[in-house]
């Protein structure tokens, strides 16, 4: 996974790209299942922001009966404390690094990139987006946990320190369980990161409503 070019879904705006969103999908899912939110947000017609939703390589997944899906890591249990195979989020962490690298080799500089992802996708932007190296625009992780359950990421970032995070939960997720992503949001809030948290009575999943807040979000991030 490290070495190989991520297949992915890029959608241009109108007019030359000068910033971008990549966009991580969940565990089972491809770029293709968040790539219609695009003309959903409902952003300015002469917006230039590109949106990147990548596909995860395939690998077996063991809660799954190791059955073999799209996934950014393995996921080893239910329980949260051992739910994320680390190995397997640091090899994808070295990809969402290479995403962003193409991104600024094309000429939009990191602080024009906002990363974003839900449910194993936010869990990749928040780790991916704590440790990145240059500022980034934003982070934005959906229906999503940290990594390492109750700690921080080791390695943070300094550059990412003030950058600001958005973090949405469904109500009734079933999935992964609201408190899950309330505690990474009060370990964000206690380490000093400048985080919006906002819930919605959805299961894991994503609805209109949210769909507005987020645009608004970018549009402060980027427009």
């Amino acid at each position: 996974m490290s070495t190989r070019v991520l297949e992915r879904i890029t959608i241009e705006p109108e007019s030359t790209a000068t910033a971008c969103v990549i966009w991580l999908h969940g565990l089972g899912d491809s770029g293709a299942g968040f790539a219609p939110v695009v003309p959903a947000l409902g952003l300015p017609d002469d917006h230039s922001i590109r949106f990147l939703f990548p596909h995860a390589p395939e690998q077996a997944v063991t809660i799954n009966q190791g059955y073999v899906m799209r996934a950014w890591y393995d996921i080893k249990s239910m329980e949260l404390h051992n739910r994320a195979d680390m190995s397997g989020v640091l090899e994808s962490e070295i990809a969402v690094r290479g995403l962003i690298q193409e991104q600024i080799d094309s000429g939009i500089p990191a602080d024009r990139i906002v990363l974003a992802g839900f449910s194993q996708g936010g869990v990749m932007s928040l780790f991916s987006g704590l440790r990145y190296p240059e500022k980034l625009a934003g982070i934005m992780g959906l229906s999503c946990y940290l990594p390492n359950a109750d700690q921080m990421p080791t390695e943070l970032s300094e550059a990412n320190k003030m950058t600001p995070i958005l973090q949405h939960h469904g109500e009734q997720d079933d999935v992964v369980p609201v408190a899950a992503g309330r505690a990474a949001n009060q370990l964000l809030v206690s380490n000093g990161y400048d985080v919006e948290w906002k819930t919605y009575p959805m299961p894991h999943s994503v609805m209109p409503q949210q769909l507005t807040e987020i645009a608004k979000w970018l549009i402060s991030r980027l427009v």
